[in-house]
């Protein structure tokens, strides 16, 4: 085995492949930010990296067709009801991160781990004192407000972060807040996320947009005229597919055709579902559940405005680190409404690829949804140059030639 020392030495013909863990509690076909994260992260390098995962539905399918080794450690599903399941789970995460770690260590001999979350950091630290590898870590928001709740996991998540090479956040929001809160002087880095464009089939679905919308909206029984709002995501509080319900009788008491499509699941469903009934919207909002990548495109392509004006639950100590899903509305042309809160103006640029408003601020929120529903030229204005973000990439591999120049003949 090489080591780290020599690293000056290597070239690309001498340097063992794969050399990379990628470690993610959370990784496809699970859907959610992270998993796309992560994936999109991996598909960069497939010859370079190894996965190490929780098993979740779906994963052997998934697993079999790429082009790189996952290995996943197995989630009882009793823990789902049982008390203190979470606790339990969080055990066996770390248990099982740091024991197949070794594992796969002693197949691969791997140098570095990209440690992608900002959770069960302990297992980190302790392979970085066991085995002779580097390791990044990477930061999305929630696992930056987590540390803070308890002194001794923060002293413990500082002093990880201090043993790593790099740390990786995923906007400049993220980096602020860390660096605010937190006494550690280890570089970082930030890598926005990306829209990985085969998750929706292939670049041709941009050909076919008018039809695949068209379709979808029969299937609904949505006329062409009318106005579609769309939000996808989680089904959480902080999400704010409350705000859209709460306007759509006073759009409607304005003359406006309008429809809310609403892809996810989540503890709120049922909530929203109500709320969508008390107000006599129930006919407008359609709750179409979790939707597969293939058929998601039908759905961005179906609507004329993308909207998640999220906030910060403070009492769930949760926030939008960035937020891919305006990215994928750009991808398709579609201008978003959002909030200005935590790394959503990274995503969203605003009077550009679309509005912010202040997520408190209704009279804001509903003369800004009003005018995107009735502004068809400012729509068209603002996802045009959503399409163009949308196309950015950031690759991962810059880290490297970052830390290692002397690596750029082996860093393609």
């Amino acid at each position: 085995m090489q080591q780290l020392s020599q690293l000056d030495d290597l070239t690309a013909s001498e340097a063992p492949l794969p050399d990379i863990l990628v470690v993610s509690r959370v990784f496809g076909p699970d859907p959610g930010g992270i998993q796309e994260y992560a994936y999109n992260r991996c598909l960069q390098d497939p010859e370079r990296v190894i996965v190490l995962t929780a098993r979740c539905s779906g994963d052997q399918a998934f697993d079999d067709a790429q082009p790189f080794r996952v290995y996943r450690w197995p989630v009882p599903t009793f823990l789902r009801s049982v008390p203190l399941g979470g606790i339990l789970k969080q055990i066996l995460y770390l248990i099982w991160s740091f024991v197949l770690g070794i594992t796969l260590f002693r197949r691969y001999r791997y140098k570095y781990i990209e440690w992608c979350h900002g959770y069960d950091f302990p297992s980190l630290l302790l392979l970085s004192y066991l085995l002779p590898i580097r390791f990044f870590v990477y930061l999305h928001g929630d696992d930056v407000l987590c540390p803070l709740r308890n002194p001794v996991i923060r002293a413990l998540f500082e002093r990880t972060l201090r043993r790593a090479q790099g740390i990786v956040c995923n906007s400049s929001f993220t980096q602020g807040y860390f660096k605010a809160n937190f006494q550690v002087d280890t570089p970082t880095y930030v890598i926005n996320p990306t829209v990985r464009t085969q998750k929706f089939g292939s670049e041709a679905v941009l050909e076919n947009v008018h039809t695949l919308g068209a379709n979808l909206r029969d299937t609904y029984n949505i006329p062409e005229s009318a106005v579609v709002i769309l939000s996808v995501g989680r089904l959480v509080r902080r999400k704010g597919f409350d705000q859209v319900i709460e306007n759509l009788p006073a759009l409607l008491s304005e003359g406006l055709d309008v429809y809310y499509l609403i892809c996810g699941r989540g503890p709120m469903e049922l909530e929203l579902m109500s709320l969508a009934s008390r107000l006599g919207v129930e006919k407008r909002v359609f709750f179409a559940g979790y939707v597969p990548d293939d058929e998601l495109a039908s759905y961005y392509a179906a609507c004329d405005l993308f909207s998640m004006i999220t906030f910060f639950d403070a009492k769930a100590k949760s926030i939008e680190g960035f937020g891919i899903v305006y990215l994928e509305a750009g991808y398709f042309g579609k201008p978003v409404i959002a909030s200005r809160s935590g790394g959503v103006e990274e995503a969203v640029r605003h009077g550009e690829s679309g509005i912010l408003v202040d997520p408190n601020a209704a009279d804001e929120i509903f003369k800004n949804l009003h005018q995107l529903c009735t502004d068809q030229r400012l729509r068209e204005q603002l996802g045009h140059k959503g399409q163009e973000l949308a196309n950015h990439k950031n690759l991962h591999r810059s880290l490297y030639l970052a830390q290692f120049p002397h690596l750029a003949n082996t860093v393609t």
